[in-house]
């Protein structure tokens, strides 16, 4: 048992690694990719609808394969060799990105125009306006939508065990087939309830911190 624990911490590792690396890279690219969708340019906005109708369209097992299989494909013909762990991360920020992209746009969009012309007569320009003015309320009506994404995203990292990438429901995996028990399988469900309770928490205090008018 004590192996056992020692190696799923260590999958656990692998598994928050993942998790904010993600987090890190798919939060900032969602901006543009939101601004893109609410783009005039009806080539811009073509383009980043059809990339979120496949991001969120197909299953994340699928892209995690095409991320890196295709590439590595090509890269291994000319002697480069395609990490792995690299294509969990890519595969993940991209498929991230598109979720996010959508609640800032709504959340975005929810905030009243007048506000914006209000700003313009006050002689605000619009990157002023947008980070003083918007983005403060956007943050704040966002908290419950990402919250539930970064819960969903802590359990998606299970699937890098795809690509073979040892994070933490790999090693159950492994334990439970060397073991011939479900007990590791357990251990993993526990685990990832933690994180998600740690996650659950932490938004919870922000959502209080930003409930200033109550």
């Amino acid at each position: 048992m004590a192996k056992m624990l020692e190696a799923m911490l260590h999958g656990s590792l692998v598994s928050l690694e993942v998790f904010f690396l993600t987090l890190l890279f798919s939060l900032p690219l969602a901006l543009p990719i939101a601004f893109g969708r609410m783009s005039a340019n009806r080539a811009v906005r073509g383009t980043v609808n059809a990339y979120l109708l496949v991001m969120r369209g197909t299953p994340l097992i699928l892209q995690l394969i095409f991320v890196y299989f295709v590439p590595a494909r090509f890269l291994y013909q000319i002697g480069i060799r395609y990490d792995r762990f690299l294509a969990v991360i890519i595969a993940f920020v991209i498929n991230y990105a598109a979720y996010f992209a959508e609640i800032y746009r709504g959340g975005i969009e929810s905030i009243p125009k007048g506000q914006y012309e209000a700003a313009k007569v006050l002689g605000f320009t619009k990157g002023q306006t947008f980070f003083r003015i918007v983005l403060p309320q956007v943050v704040k009506r966002i908290v419950p939508a990402t919250a539930n994404e970064v819960i969903t995203l802590v359990k998606d990292t299970a699937l890098a065990s795809t690509l073979g990438v040892a994070e933490l429901f790999r090693f159950a995996q492994n334990a439970s087939s060397r073991d011939f028990s479900t007990m590791p399988i357990f251990l993993a469900g526990v685990f990832y309830f933690v994180m998600n309770w740690v996650v659950s928490a932490c938004f919870d205090f922000f959502e209080r911190k930003l409930s200033y008018y109550r």
